[in-house]
């Protein structure tokens, strides 16, 4: 399989226009910020491996690459959760059940600790969300297609900005990039993103530039003020994000847009949106909203 340049649509947003780097349409199957990060596995040999292992939440969208890639490459797939809730189990959707159609084998224990797990000369360990140093590969591509797509347009000044979790590809970005990448916390805060990028790179100098949101969020929790702006973004621009860091990170990208004047926006569309299906029924359950 052959990950290929992304497009880039332009939109408007928030009085802006906006450019999308949609590497939400790399692949049907594998695609998005993890499509990036595991691009070095998939294009390189491993013959002494037949196992990945990895360790996550129940809905990850890096389970759901993973289980892909193992599919791919022919390998097995063990991952490790702490928690499955009981209507998951009766009811698999989202990466959850596609990972599980990929063959992958899941293990529940509300004690497990990856750092005790004994790995074996098979297995490859990949960490939680693929904040990984074999990340850089994958994201080095991304660099140079943006770079030739802004040489193509004749774009002088350019600002990248990504919602971010781990931050391992806005932090990877920036070390390709001359032009400036700016993200946005959506686990934890600033402090924890600034330990993700040290596990990294020691540097501080070289980090993306952090824009805080502008209240404290708790990680997959519903607040319909996110539902009510991923809606309104799809109904304008015809562009499903993911609604679990694209709320955060458009929200925050309009809270700090004076930080972009006199330049263009160019958002990185990371995928993510297989996970929506689960979100959109918690919201539905537990919210009562309704997708107009």
């Amino acid at each position: 399989m052959v990950i290929t340049n992304s497009s880039t649509d332009k939109i408007t947003l928030f009085n802006r226009n906006i450019y999308i780097k949609r590497d939400d349409l790399l692949h049907k199957d594998f695609s998005g910020n993890k499509a990036r990060k595991f691009h070095y596995f998939l294009e390189n040999s491993f013959p002494s491996i037949d196992t990945i292992v990895s360790f996550g939440s129940n809905q990850s969208n890096a389970m759901y690459s993973l289980s892909v890639l193992a599919k791919l490459k022919n390998w097995n797939f063990k991952y490790f959760i702490n928690h499955l809730p009981s209507f998951l189990k009766e009811h698999p959707s989202g990466n959850y059940k596609y990972a599980l159609l990929n063959g992958m084998e899941l293990f529940v224990d509300e004690n497990f600790k990856m750092t005790k797990y004994e790995q074996k000369s098979n297995e490859l360990f990949i960490e939680e969300g693929g904040a990984i140093k074999e990340a850089s590969f994958g994201i080095e591509k991304l660099a140079n297609e943006i770079k030739g797509w802004k040489e193509k347009n004749n774009i002088q000044n350019l600002k990248i900005f990504l919602p971010s979790g781990t931050g391992t590809t806005a932090l990877f970005l920036q070390a390709f990039l001359e032009d400036e990448v700016f993200t946005t916390p959506c686990v934890g805060d600033s402090e924890y993103l600034k330990y993700q990028f040290s596990l990294l790179e020691k540097d501080e100098s070289l980090y993306p530039k952090i824009l805080n949101p502008k209240k404290k969020y708790h990680f997959g929790k519903l607040y319909n003020e996110h539902f009510t702006l991923w809606n309104e973004i799809e109904n304008s621009t015809n562009i499903e994000f993911d609604l679990l860091y694209d709320p955060i990170g458009f929200d925050t990208l309009r809270e700090h847009l004076e930080r972009f004047d006199g330049c263009e926006i160019l958002y990185i569309h990371q995928g993510g949106i297989l996970g929506n299906e689960t979100m959109k029924e918690r919201y539905l359950r537990k919210k009562g909203i309704s997708k107009e």
